[in-house]
């Protein structure tokens, strides 16, 4: 963490982690590393690109972060 601001990145990634571990691991229990590899692959594009999340007014991260959305700005 360095740089000014740094410390508020690792918010967005520890909750990623959270859903990330309560929406697949924790639910299916992976035993084999190949298996567990393939889906984690496979959701963070699920998370990405087709997950609708309401704190991106029900938009995707990738249209957020490309731009193909522009979000309302809060007061």
């Amino acid at each position: 963490m360095d740089g000014k601001g740094r410390a508020f990145d690792n918010v967005f990634v520890q909750r990623f982690w959270r859903t990330l571990k309560y929406e697949d691991i924790y639910l299916k229990g992976y035993e084999i590393v190949v298996e567990c590899r393939k889906a984690l692959g496979e959701y963070i594009n699920r998370y990405n690109d087709i997950r609708e999340d309401s704190s991106l007014d029900e938009n995707t991260p990738s249209d957020v972060y490309f731009g193909r959305v522009k979000l309302e700005k809060v007061d």
